[in-house]
């Protein structure tokens, strides 16, 4: 297995995220609720919107925890190993989700 090849995908997703964190910085700001400029399901909307750029960027916060996790596998020498079982996780389910941690009997167990 080339741990190359996966440390350099999760290091250009690790960037992706980042950039995206940045970028939507103004959707996760705090919603003004004046009355005057703005009608009620207009600030309902944004309400919502702010609501959903939230639950994203928890996502986004999650994802680089998981990446961080992985890199850090790489470097200690266990990436591609099930964390509970030690067994090998296969390339294939690697090349899926970088970030998985368990085999796939473990990942049902």
């Amino acid at each position: 297995m080339d741990i190359g090849k996966f440390r350099t995908r999760l290091l250009v997703l690790r960037e992706e995220i980042v950039r995206l964190h940045d970028v939507s910085n103004d959707s996760r700001a705090v919603v003004e609720l004046d009355q005057q400029s703005v009608g009620r399901l207009s600030r309902m909307d944004a309400i919502q919107q702010q609501a959903m750029a939230l639950a994203t960027e928890q996502q986004r916060q999650l994802q680089m925890k998981r990446i961080d996790s992985a890199l850090a596998r790489i470097d200690s020498g266990t990436y591609g190993e099930c964390v509970r079982c030690g067994e090998a996780i296969p390339e294939k389910r690697l090349m899926a989700d970088l970030t998985i941690t368990l085999c796939i009997d473990c990942a049902r167990g």
